[in-house]
């Protein structure tokens, strides 16, 4: 845990503990010594209360702190304006008009809770079109609905990125923390060959990534020295900044989804571009390896999806016609099952003959 956090938080706590005990001491005409274990136990309470709210807020950044709060300001202002029209339309009609007082304060609390829950309500939910308009001038939000997308290194070491920046779908959103850039640099000379092989493919990476003008990648000087793990930190920087993060790590997937970070995955979103084969389609297949199942071959399209051929197991090292029976979608991509083509399964059954009658 943060040491400034806490700290805030014992603070908090010995603060609410001191002033509810204070407060039960100086109560007249009443026992000190059992107002002040009150006091005592009240201010534990409350101080517990505190903590747990806290806890309970974490995820929240500060830009819907802010909202919740102006949502507020504008609710209070309805509910207010309400209870002064109620009020001005009863001394209006007070001559037609008689009702007991209790009722008419009980619509007036109704009222203004009313108002106060809708204007809050109304604005949590208009957030991104929330604007201030005065005369001549109108502030817009500078907050866009399309997030920003952190970087972490496993998709810096990962080439497809560059594909993905070159497509425009990115422009203006990508954002590398210095704390990354660092890491990199001192893997680079690390006397591990295969972690400075991948910083560098790293480096080299960004430095693309710098040559696409469109792209305007931005670096956030922002650190946590506090925490030591880069994935603690990548989260803490993506609720800073209200940001999304992107990442070809699968455990850092599970990590964000528990901290309430929405992540993209790179292997997920090339999965979902693959082109999709349907039912009864034809392929033209390149029979690698043989698979599990007797007289199984596999083989693999261009884009790495692997293609289980049922009678391809004779073909091995050579290019055959198939027909799609199924696609299978798995965690590691998509995978397609096929029969061999009949007319060159009957091919290989005759020429296997001929050899058989000639020898």
């Amino acid at each position: 845990m943060n040491i400034a956090l806490a700290f805030t938080r014992f603070f908090f706590f010995i603060l609410s503990i001191f002033f509810m005990t204070t407060y039960m001491v100086t109560i007249k005409d009443a026992n000190i010594t059992a107002n002040t274990f009150i006091g005592i136990g009240i201010g534990v309470t409350f101080g517990i209360l505190l903590i747990l709210f806290d806890v309970f807020f974490k995820r929240y950044n500060l830009r819907s702190f802010n909202i919740a709060v102006v949502g507020l300001f504008i609710g209070y202002l309805m509910g207010l304006a309400l209870d002064l029209i109620f009020s001005a339309f009863l001394d209006i009609s007070a001559l037609s008009i008689k009702m007991p007082a209790a009722s008419i304060e009980m619509i007036k609390i109704g009222l203004f809770l009313f108002g106060a829950y809708l204007g809050t309500i109304m604005t949590l939910r208009s957030s991104d079109e929330l604007y201030i308009s005065i005369p001549f001038v109108k502030f817009t939000p500078m907050a866009r609905k399309k997030k920003d997308l952190i970087i972490d290194g496993s998709s810096l070491s990962d080439s497809r990125i560059i594909d993905l920046a070159a497509s425009g779908i990115v422009d203006h959103h990508l954002i590398i923390p210095r704390f990354i850039v660092k890491d990199l640099y001192a893997q680079s000379e690390s006397t591990n060959t295969t972690i400075q092989a991948k910083a560098k493919k790293s480096l080299e990476t960004l430095k693309k990534l710098e040559e696409i003008t469109e792209l305007e990648l931005r670096y956030n000087d922002t650190d946590f020295p506090e925490i030591k793990d880069q994935t603690s930190k990548l989260v803490r920087l993506a609720r800073l900044l209200d940001a999304n993060l992107l990442t070809a790590d699968l455990s850092r997937v599970e990590i964000a989804t528990v901290e309430g970070i929405r992540i993209i995955n790179l292997n997920t979103l090339s999965n979902a571009l693959k082109p999709l084969t349907q039912t009864g389609e034809i392929l033209k297949i390149k029979i690698q390896r043989y698979g599990k199942e007797p007289r199984q071959g596999v083989g693999y399209l261009e884009d790495g999806t692997m293609v289980v051929v049922n009678g391809g197991g004779e073909f091995i090292g050579e290019n055959i016609t198939a027909h799609v029976l199924s696609v299978k979608h798995t965690s590691s991509g998509r995978m397609i099952f096929c029969n061999a083509d009949e007319e060159e399964q009957k091919n290989y059954e005759y020429f296997e003959e001929e050899e058989y009658e000639h020898e």
